[in-house]
Formats: C-alpha cells, sequence, structure tokens
C-alpha cells in the first residue's frame, strides 16, 4: 500500500514502522499556537504487543497495509508449535513459538482467536477483550486481612499470573481482561 500521510490516518487503521507491522490505538493531531501543526499517535505491534508512542509532523507519511483477520480456534501445542484450526474450512494453521510470545499465556484449548495475515503471511494474532481462565494455584487468604481491598497472586491453567480478591481459589473461573492481564 502506498504511503499515506499522517493527518489522513485514522484509529484501528494498520501501518508499517520500524518494518514492523502496527495498529493505530491512539491519535491526536495538534496545532499549538505560533508552531507547526503535529501528529501524536500511539501504535501497537501485532507482532510483539509492544505499544510505541510516535510524534510526527503533519507533512510526514506513513506506509500503510492491508490486514486479513481471520478467526480460528485454538487446537493444541506440540514440538512443532501451536495449531489453530479454522472453524468452517478445518484448515489447520501452524505457528511457531515467536509469532505467540507475546499472547501464550492467554491461550486456552478450543477458544476463538483472531489470527491476522498480511500479504499471505501471519502477522500476529488478536485477543478477545477478556478471556474465563481457571485457577491453578491460590494460596489461602488470611483471616482479618480485609480492612482494605486485599489481593493475592493467583496461577491459572496457562502459567499466568494474576491478582485476585482472597476468597477466590483454585478451581474457580475468572474473567481476565487480556489488554492489562
Amino acid at each position: 500500500m502506498a504511503s499515506t500521510p499522517v493527518i489522513n490516518l485514522r484509529r484501528g487503521q494498520a501501518v508499517r514502522h520500524n518494518n514492523d507491522v502496527c495498529v493505530i490505538t491512539d491519535m491526536e493531531h495538534k496545532t499549538p499556537p505560533r508552531m507547526a501543526s503535529y501528529v501524536q499517535m500511539s501504535i501497537k505491534s501485532i507482532t510483539t504487543g509492544r505499544v510505541h508512542n510516535l510524534r510526527l509532523t503533519s507533512n510526514e507519511s506513513l506506509d500503510g497495509v492491508n490486514l486479513e483477520r481471520d478467526a480460528h480456534e485454538f487446537s493444541y501445542i506440540d514440538s512443532d508449535g501451536y495449531h489453530f484450526l479454522h472453524p468452517e474450512t478445518f484448515e489447520d494453521i501452524l505457528l511457531d513459538e515467536g509469532k505467540v510470545e507475546s499472547v501464550k499465556k492467554y491461550l486456552i484449548e478450543g477458544q476463538k482467536y483472531i489470527i491476522v495475515f498480511t500479504d499471505g503471511t501471519v502477522a500476529g494474532i488478536e485477543l478477545p477483550a477478556s478471556i474465563s481462565m481457571t485457577i491453578t494455584d491460590a494460596p489461602e487468604g488470611v483471616k482479618g486481612d480485609s480492612a482494605n481491598n486485599v489481593y493475592k497472586a493467583a496461577v491459572t491453567e496457562t502459567g499466568l499470573i494474576v491478582q485476585v480478591p482472597l476468597f477466590i481459589g483454585p478451581g474457580e473461573k475468572i474473567n481476565v481482561k487480556t489488554e492489562d492481564g
């Protein structure tokens, strides 16, 4: 896709920054008095999940990227990698450790995820806003230690460590926000 001036870009569009495919998460056009206007934007890398803050002048441009999104169901992990199954065509997609590194603690068998493709190759995985997970290990809460909102560390079925209220125990299901854990 051709270069697009930053003033024409909008939230949710994909751009290429430092040879990495990123999605614009926040964007603000500013014109301070007696100064040139600029665009302040936050972009999130699809491959690493890292957020970059950019400040670009209004006449700069970024390369736009066409993305294709397709829902796939996470099947299993083996020595070859992570297997995802398309629910309609039953096509199996195999992803290596590097493609799922930033999201692997959120992968639950049978859960649907959005796989993002660019130029026919997998660019990354988009997680749902929240995922229901089962607590596998949580220490007992200390009785009387509840004057304020008190949390304890608990381990989910995927190995993700989250902070939960004292009354949550092993075997209970919780909803985990994937954006901030």
